[in-house]
């Protein structure tokens, strides 16, 4: 009789733990569309809604313009999106506070210090408003976020009005320090910016006699 032979089929070896990690992960739509708002948010707020594409945007996401499109629309369905989402944060101006003014004025010098690293709803709105229809949708943004918070905050008469005067204040010392970068306002001290800033913003936050 003969002897039976074992056949042993040899297949190449494969490194499976390679092979999962060049497998890229696939993201979820969640995931996605936070990747392209995120890149929005930063993209808008240093350049500006005319200073920045979609494209950009995308890539900057690590998706194409097509997908940009696909979650919101268009270039200024993606600004509105980005509009509303950084005035609905609290960072200037507080929900509810004893002491307002001072507050405020406090996060206004720590955010526009020459040194300060983050970007801000204000310099989105100041690098954005020369396009009429970015002005427009800042309008809202405004109107429906930091505005209705600031006339929330106030007693008395005349609160809205009061209220956007305040946020001019703020405006005009964002971008006089952070983006042009004025010599006196850039290198004032701190404490005492803070306290000028107080007593202006007081005329406003007290109630009128």
């Amino acid at each position: 009789m003969s002897t039976p032979v074992d056949y042993v089929v040899m297949l190449p070896s494969v490194d499976l733990f390679a092979m999962t990690r060049a497998t890229p992960r696939r993201r979820d739509a969640g995931t996605t569309r936070q990747a392209i708002l995120d890149s929005a948010i930063t993209a808008f707020t240093r350049h500006g809604y005319d200073g920045v594409g979609v494209r950009e945007i995308a890539a900057n996401a690590g998706v194409t313009a097509m997908l940009v499109n696909r979650y919101f629309g268009s270039k200024e369905g993606l600004f509105a999106e980005v509009v509303d989402v950084s005035f609905a944060q609290p960072t200037m101006v507080p929900r509810g506070s004893d002491d307002l003014a001072a507050q405020i004025a406090r996060a206004l010098v720590a955010r526009t210090a020459p040194d300060a690293e983050h970007l801000g709803a204000f310099e989105l709105m100041l690098k954005s408003a020369a396009n009429p229809r970015a002005a427009e949708i800042i309008q809202a943004g405004i109107e429906k976020h930091v505005g209705a918070r600031f006339t929330d905050a106030l007693q008395g008469p005349q609160r809205q009005e009061r209220a956007e005067l305040g946020l001019a204040l703020l405006a005009g010392v964002w971008l006089m320090r952070r983006i042009i970068g004025t010599s006196a306002l850039r290198d004032v001290d701190p404490q005492s910016l803070g306290a000028y800033v107080t007593r202006m913003l007081e005329t406003v936050t007290e109630p009128p006699a």
